[in-house]
């Protein structure tokens, strides 16, 4: 059984493993320059988990297996990163993170989660709409979100298959 926890300084290494290997499904589909992307760098996660957004979902030795990253946007809580070993993928251990974050984000006031994502890949847009998110069009697509769209595009990622969803909280 897994439990979620903010991650500790010293396992912020370990969570960029994890990234680095879920990311590496993405090379199955035929998309192999998502799937060499870096993971987020150690200062970006230092930062977040100085500030207790950093989650991890542990397994029965207190390993991270699980971790999402959160920032604030737009007066939402933006889930930057949700990455699942894959030893331990189809488990619920993303969605009850996702769960735990949006607790904390509800208990501090906060209306939604958000997240960007790619449409057509089965773990990312279908996933999260089977999670409660909804895709974002047009005007439903706040300052801050539109940013980091265009900030994805620069590095590469095709705009057509980005989207930006939306879980209300409440």
């Amino acid at each position: 059984m897994e439990r979620t926890r903010i991650a500790r300084a010293d396992e912020l290494t370990e969570v960029q493993r994890i990234e680095v290997a879920s990311g590496a499904l993405f090379r199955e589909i035929g998309m192999a320059d998502v799937a060499d992307m870096p993971p987020l760098p150690l200062d970006v996660l230092t930062d977040r988990q100085r500030a207790g957004r950093v989650w991890v979902a542990v397994d029965g030795d207190n390993r991270p297996v699980a971790f999402a990253v959160v920032d604030l946007v737009d007066g939402g809580a933006h889930v930057q990163q949700l990455s699942v070993d894959p030893a331990y993928a189809r488990r619920g251990i993303g969605r009850g993170l996702l769960d735990d974050v949006a607790g904390w984000a509800a208990a501090r006031g906060l209306p939604a989660l958000t997240l960007t994502t790619f449409r057509s890949v089965p773990w990312n847009g279908p996933y999260y709409a089977r999670c409660g998110f909804r895709e974002l069009t047009g005007a439903e697509v706040t300052p801050g979100l539109a940013e980091l769209l265009a900030a994805e595009a620069a590095l590469g990622l095709d705009p057509a298959e980005r989207i930006a969803m939306r879980r209300t909280l409440g």
